[in-house]
């Protein structure tokens, strides 16, 4: 009976938990299908599309997305390459200096955007990359590139080297290892450092808010902002429905990237068995 007493208990934490999770999620979806929406969860009196129809018309907001998705999928794309390149030498040769770095590497993954951003800021002004889509790219995958290490290396260090050594005796270069026995085998690891990556750019506002001056150079993370009127006023229903469409980029790949993480742990276990 205790034991019964003691799962319920648990039980009730994680439910009130989840319905933490949940409520937002509802509000964001109901809101989104009412016009006359609020920031109460409330059934609409008319279920409409009118929401998601002005917020998709609007070539701003479209505009927006459009560089948000070019912003968070370059750098991604530029912080898995690097960061793979950088956790291969980490992982696999012996260097003098490998303890400190990795503890630097630790260091700067806790150091916040907001200590650096003044210098960087001053910076980009003199070398001219103030109020450039290429300058917020550069800055978010310099402050991406340490985790982004911290995380690639644990997966390299799960690829046994004997499998390697074997490619080389094939006559295959560090390269090609790398490319064909090293790459599909840690997949898992390039998805997950690309998605926390691309997550993590998509859903920045604070750099490219203090980046980018110019209306039509700035993201969709920054539109959001254009829901908030004046004097408190805010447009519920298009938050909500922006909101909702801001999502999709985030749930889609993760839920696309699911096939591959599962066939590269397969290929992993394979390869070990």
């Amino acid at each position: 009976m205790h034991e019964k007493t003691t799962k319920g208990i648990h039980y009730a934490i994680l439910s009130c938990i989840a319905l933490v999770f949940i409520l937002p999620l509802l509000w964001v979806v109901i809101a989104s299908l009412d016009t006359n929406a609020s920031e109460a969860i409330k059934a609409p009196t008319q279920w409409t599309l009118e929401n998601y129809k002005s917020v998709l018309s609007n070539k701003t907001n479209l505009k927006g997305f459009g560089i948000g998705l070019f912003i968070s999928f370059i750098q991604a794309t530029i912080v898995v390459i690097v960061s793979g390149l950088g956790a291969y030498a980490l992982s696999r040769y012996r260097l003098s200096y490998r303890k400190g770095f990795m503890y630097v590497i630790l260091f700067m993954t806790a150091l916040p955007m907001t200590a650096v951003i003044v210098p960087v800021y001053k910076m980009f002004l003199s070398i001219g990359l103030l109020d450039s889509i290429w300058g917020v790219i550069l800055f978010l995958s310099a402050s991406s590139l340490p985790y982004g290490i911290w995380l690639m290396k644990n997966f390299m260090d799960g690829v046994p080297v004997e499998l390697e050594e074997a490619a080389w005796v094939d006559g295959a270069t560090t390269w090609q290892s790398i490319r064909k026995v090293v790459a599909p085998l840690m997949f898992p690891g390039i998805c997950v450092v690309f998605i926390y990556t691309f997550s993590g750019s998509w859903g920045n506002f604070f750099i490219p808010y203090i980046l980018l001056s110019t209306p039509a150079k700035q993201p969709a993370s920054i539109l959001l902002y254009q829901f908030f009127g004046n004097n408190g006023m805010v447009q519920y229903g298009q938050l909500a429905a922006y909101s909702a469409v801001y999502a999709l980029p985030s749930i889609l790949l993760y839920i696309l990237s699911q096939k591959y993480m599962s066939k590269g742990f397969t290929m992993a276990g394979a390869a070990k068995g």
